[in-house]
């Protein structure tokens, strides 16, 4: 009996006092990486889905904007002509002077700049490549799960040094451009490229001092990202987004059909008067 139990007892578990202070530290930082890389995955993903609705919200619901300020300042017009009233004829004037601003720098050349210099679309008219608006606001479950998977292998916060964090920088920011325009063939030509090319090396042992300071900096990193985050979040796109969170696109079609009745309201309306 007590061979038996010789044999059969299960192994004595490591002490925890036992394990290198670096190495317990050494996990916490991989943990933080992770956890910032996700993080960073989730305010990307959201940051494309605002910049996708805001384009596409101009693309396809500016024409009835438009629309609408044209009709409203028909209908003042109308009104202002029917009464004579100056108060009517100041809002006549106010109404058609919405319809068409002069436009200012920032609106001649929206499309064409932002924060980084020539927008992605303004490099392709001036080059060979085509350009390639949003098809949808949220890109597709296949082009989110490769985008996923390939920022996960290929983020600079992996890199253990400068060459390498350099190579993965420009290689994710044509990650970042082909999930913007939702490429999947893209993105699966990408994830090859990086699966053919160098291995990231294995980090050595890291001494305290360094791990403490890659600790800082994730901590320092997050703080930013959670400012970028709140600002999408805040703003008048983010806003709309939060109130769709399952199906964006369907958002854009029921605003769509909002402006088509208000549009039909309006028509009635300017009808009413030329009848009158």
């Amino acid at each position: 009996m007590s061979e038996q139990t010789e044999h059969t007892a299960p192994e004595e578990p490591a002490v925890p006092g036992d394990e290198r202070p670096e190495a317990r530290l050494e996990r916490a930082v991989r943990a933080a990486e992770q956890a910032l890389i996700e993080f960073e995955i989730a305010v990307e993903t959201f940051r494309v889905e605002v910049e996708n609705f805001s384009r596409l919200h101009h693309q396809k619901l500016g024409p009835m904007y438009s629309r609408l300020d044209e009709l409203d300042a028909l209908i003042a017009e109308a009104k202002a002509a029917r009464s004579g009233d100056p108060e009517d004829l100041r809002r006549a004037q106010e109404a058609r002077s919405l319809v068409m601003p002069m436009p200012g720098v920032e609106e001649l050349f929206h499309d064409w700049l932002d924060s980084d210099g020539l927008s992605d679309d303004a490099a392709a008219m001036l080059t060979d490549r085509s350009v390639q608006p949003p098809q949808r606001v949220r890109p597709t479950e296949e082009v989110r799960r490769l985008y996923r998977e390939l920022v996960r292998k290929a983020h600079p916060d992996l890199a253990q040094d400068e060459a390498e964090r350099t190579r993965r920088d420009a290689f994710i920011s044509r990650v970042n451009a082909a999930y913007g325009r939702g490429e999947e063939r893209l993105l699966r030509e990408l994830a090859e490229e990086w699966e053919a090319g160098p291995a990231p090396e294995e980090a050595g042992p890291s001494e305290s001092e360094e791990l403490y300071a890659r600790l800082e900096w994730l901590s320092q990193r997050k703080e930013l990202l959670s400012l970028v985050a709140k600002e999408l979040e805040d703003s008048a796109i983010g806003a709309m987004l939060r109130m769709a969170p399952d199906d964006p696109d369907r958002l854009l079609e029921e605003i769509a059909e909002q402006l088509l009745a208000q549009v039909s309201e309006r028509e009635a309306e300017l009808a009413s008067y030329s009848a009158g």
